[in-house]
Parts: structure tokens; sequence; C-alpha cells
């Protein structure tokens, strides 16, 4: 199984995602965006504003989890906002296509939290909270799609980390 926990940035995935493994020794952390900085260095000829826009992201993305999941024999939680309703098909249907049942988990929170989340994250560059602060209404846009699509929202503003990993790993525990 692939939990995907998708979002904005400044839900709280990357933070969730740390407390969900250790919940159980069978979830095992994924972050694809390493494969977006692999393609992003060796495509650098290629540019794009957003490494989810080379193709081969959304195609390899699937291949990697596949091979983590075959090597360890662990469950993975992917921490990585997709935005993109064509791209998160893409990725949703690459992993099942190699046999993986996803758990697609939005982490939900209103734009004022998201806003002041990023602000506070002194781990972020600060040229990479302009770019963080736009993808505010894009997330609010991909509501629209992205809700229906998840297995599970939590509302990330009103429970913490260590909440939404527990409702996330009695949600799937007895998947694992």
């Amino acid at each position: 199984m692939i939990v995907w926990l998708n979002g904005a940035f400044g839900a709280g995935k990357t933070t969730t995602s740390g407390r969900l493994v250790t919940l159980s020794a069978r979830l095992r952390a994924f972050d694809p965006e390493w494969v977006g900085y692999l393609l992003a260095t060796n495509l650098a000829d290629h540019e794009v504003s957003d490494f989810q826009h080379y193709p081969s992201w959304r195609r390899l993305v699937p291949v990697v989890a596949d091979e983590l999941v075959r090597v360890t024999g662990q469950h993975l939680v992917a921490a990585q906002s997709v935005l993109v309703e064509e791209y998160w098909q893409e990725i949703r249907a690459g992993l099942a296509g190699l046999g993986h049942d996803v758990f697609h988990v939005v982490l939900d929170a209103d734009a004022q939290t998201l806003h002041a989340r990023i602000d506070a994250d002194q781990e972020q560059p600060e040229r990479i909270r302009p770019w963080r602060h736009r993808h505010v209404d894009a997330y609010q846009t991909a509501l629209d799609w992205l809700a229906p699509s998840a297995d599970l929202v939590i509302d990330t503003g009103t429970h913490g980390a260590a909440d939404a990993a527990r409702q996330i790993h009695l949600a799937v525990a007895p998947r694992l």
C-alpha cells in the first residue's frame, strides 16, 4: 500500500508523515520530491517551473516507489502536493498498474493558516516562500477535485500532526 499525503504547502504533510511512520514498523517514508531533484539536475536544459511538469517525474515516481516496496517489504507514506488532477491520475494509475493499493489523504487547512505556517517555516530558504504562497490559491482551486478523490480528508487547522497520523493509521492499519 502507498499512503499518499496530499495538500498545500504548510498543511503538515512532512510532519504527519514522520509521525505516521513511527506508528508502524510496516510503514516507511518516501519523498517523491527526490525523483524531481534527480530530473531537474539531469534535465537542466529542459526548464520547467515545477518538476511535476516533467512527464518523466510522473512515470518514475511509481517505479521508484515500487522498487522501495520490493526492497524493503514495507508500505510507503508519500508526502507530496499534487495539485494538477491529470498528474494525480497518472501517478495513481502508475502505482495501481504496478499492483499497489493507494490510500489518498488530503491534509487541509484554511488559507490564513497555510500562509502563517509558510512564513513560520524556518527550514525552507526565504526564496522558496513566495513560490509556496502562490500555491495556496492553486490548492484552494484544486480542492474541487482533491477532496472527492481522497479516501480521507483531515483538517490540520484543527487537528495537529500527531492526531492526523493517528487518524490515518486507524484507517489504514487493517490493510497493512
